[in-house]
């Protein structure tokens, strides 16, 4: 009698298993914030990953500079844009809130570059900048496709600055609010309940949405060079970890020979609630070790240092448990 010879039964590889430690952290920390918010770390060398609320769409704010960084880069990849590339920024180029070129733009404009441009809008945050180059690589349509090509899923792209905060704030847009003055004089004369209103419907449903966990795979898809040439995500991350903004949000758990490049994102305020108050990064250890990290606050009445703490005691949880 004969007998057929049968391959062995092929197991799968077992997936990594975060620590425990980190993901009991994680979920401690999102359930006794006092506010919605969504967290999520991603360990881009064994490939696990750990969250709160990470699935939620919720608002990104600046963090969507991000994207525009991005799409800025890859045309600059393809020849379509050059960072030496020559500028004027008109004062009908002007937004809202931060704007630290607006001092500059004189009746006849600011003459610069679209590498100074993509500096000002990382380190800074700077509305303005952000904008110009938002349009010079096609809008918010073309940052879409961006995201949908580049598979960087449950990632969203808004309007733009300008139509995103007049619509949060239950506003339509008009030309002649470019420089924020004229905006904010129309948000003041609203009723609080109209703006009330508004804001919920913002944060039902945000115009600039995002998860924290595709958040996280974004950072995690440009750190490991899968979005950019090696020269521009080079570049990219060396303003990332040159950002001004948000020295005691992720940034405050950071311990010696960590790094961290990162964008911040901020919303507006109505009385006491604060939405889309953010900052996500990818961590280095001395070591090597990387981590893309997200901690987006939609909405919450805590104080601005206890908002500070969540993400610096999410930084020093990673760092404790690497």
């Amino acid at each position: 009698m004969k007998y057929r010879a049968t391959a062995p039964e092929r197991v799968a590889p077992a997936r990594p298993q975060p620590p425990a430690d980190l993901l009991n952290a994680v979920q401690g920390l999102g359930t006794s914030f006092k506010g919605k918010v969504g967290i999520s770390v991603r360990n881009m060398d064994e490939g696990w990953m750990v969250s709160f609320n990470g699935g939620r769409m919720l608002p990104q704010q600046s963090v969507s500079k991000l994207w525009v960084a991005i799409a800025v880069m890859d045309a600059v990849d393809h020849g379509a844009l050059s960072l030496s590339d020559p500028v004027t920024v008109r004062r009908s180029d002007l937004t809202v809130f931060h704007q630290p070129i607006r001092p500059l733009v004189t009746k006849a404009g600011y003459r610069t570059t679209i590498g100074k441009l993509l500096e000002m809008a990382l380190t800074r945050s700077a509305n303005s900048c952000n904008d110009v180059l938002l349009w010079k690589v096609g809008g918010p349509e073309a940052i879409r496709a961006m995201l949908k090509r580049k598979r960087i899923n449950d990632v969203g792209f808004g309007p733009g600055e300008r139509k995103l905060q007049a619509r949060t704030a239950g506003l339509q847009w008009r030309p002649e609010w470019a420089g924020g003055w004229g905006f904010l004089k129309a948000r003041a004369a609203m009723p609080f309940a109209a703006r009330d209103r508004a804001l919920k419907r913002y944060l039902a449903n945000p115009y600039d949405g995002a998860s924290a966990n595709g958040v996280t795979l974004g950072l995690m898809l440009l750190k490991q060079g899968k979005l950019l040439s090696k020269s521009s995500t080079r570049h990219l991350l060396s303003l990332m970890r040159a950002s001004r903004t948000g020295p005691l949000r992720l940034r405050s758990g950071l311990r010696n020979g960590w790094t961290l490049a990162h964008k911040t994102g901020t919303g507006q305020d109505l009385g006491s609630l604060t939405t889309g108050y953010n900052d996500v990064g990818i961590l280095v250890s001395p070591e090597g070790h990387r981590y893309a990290v997200a901690v987006m606050i939609a909405s919450t009445r805590a104080p601005i240092p206890a908002r500070m703490r969540l993400m610096g005691d999410v930084t020093r949880a990673v760092i404790r448990t690497d």
